[in-house]
């Protein structure tokens, strides 16, 4: 099993922090100048974003070690607990949101709609370049890796839900300053913190199904057998496991009975697997008649035991 190995990756992470941070610090203080709980909101989510992407990139460093004697599969299973942890700040965050929109409806505070129009608008440009730099359309090899990495998807939807939620706020503000509705801007909090809150939902489910050993997304138990059993050779495939060691190895491992020569057959499913379900690690047990076997001819004699 390779070690993520992905420099342009991990460029992609350095440039984007920093960016995230210059995002932060721009709606924090556009947030106390303007007396907007939408602005602070967005920017309590830049910064958990900017918790999120350094979380991630530490975990991306520490996924490219090697093997050793204490961890056989590597350390990528990092990557899974931190993108666990990026879902349970979204969590906190959109929970602290709401309990300040609360307050806000009780006692509102005078907002400045013009400055926070033109703060939000600012945010969500440095938003939506930084998800660019994230999702990585020049393809290449780092690319791939981002979009199948659970760790840097789930960093990814901190910043594209951080740019959905400049957008409100971009909306409240035109609408404070049009109308001078202040009760906007905690309706749009309330909002955001929902989108987070969301966000956090789906992070949480991959991580977790993945720490459960649950069969990957895209891939079935039945099918899998099912296409296997068709394989020449094959009689029979069972206690088939199929399940991730991180969101980008697939890991596979079964008993399969045959009546052929075993080393064919196995060479032909690992194949199969590779070629069908991109499963490069796979673990298969070929047996005959429920004994371990090199070679068994189907219908001929089997080799005498030395007395």
């Amino acid at each position: 099993m390779h070690p993520h190995t992905q420099t342009g990756v991990e460029k992609r992470f350095l440039l984007s922090i920093g960016l995230t941070l210059a995002i932060f610090a721009a709606e924090l203080i556009g947030g106390l100048w303007t007396g907007s709980l939408a602005l602070l909101s967005d920017a309590a989510h830049v910064i958990m974003d900017a918790v999120a992407l350094l979380i991630s990139f530490v975990a991306l460093r520490l996924s490219s070690r090697p093997a050793d004697d204490r961890h056989s599969f590597g350390y990528h299973r990092l990557e899974v607990i931190a993108a666990l942890a990026n879902g349970l700040t979204l969590v906190l965050v959109s929970i602290g949101i709401w309990w300040e929109a609360i307050q806000r409806f009780r006692e509102p505070q005078p907002v400045r709609g013009l400055e926070m129009l033109i703060i939000a608008a600012i945010g969500l440009i440095a938003n939506l370049a930084v998800a660019r730099i994230l999702h990585g359309h020049d393809h290449d090899a780092g690319s791939e890796f981002a979009r199948k990495d659970l760790n840097t998807r789930s960093a990814f939807l901190h910043v594209v839900g951080d740019a959905i939620s400049s957008l409100g706020v971009i909306l409240a503000a035109g609408l404070i300053w049009w109308s001078g509705w202040l009760w906007v801007d905690p309706v749009m909090s309330i909002l955001i913190g929902g989108m987070i809150a969301f966000s956090a939902y789906r992070v949480l489910r991959g991580s977790l199904h993945i720490l459960v050993e649950g069969v990957p997304e895209g891939l079935s138990v039945a099918e899998i057998t099912k296409t296997v059993q068709q394989i020449p050779g094959v009689e029979n495939i069972h206690d088939l496991h199929v399940w991730n060691i991180c969101s980008g190895h697939v890991a596979l491992s079964a008993h399969i009975t045959t009546c052929a020569e075993a080393d064919r057959v196995r060479r032909q499913v690992s194949q199969h697997l590779l070629e069908t379900y991109a499963i490069e690690h796979t673990t298969l047990q070929v047996e005959c008649d429920g004994q371990s076997s090199q070679v068994c001819g189907c219908g001929s004699p089997q080799p005498a035991r030395e007395k």
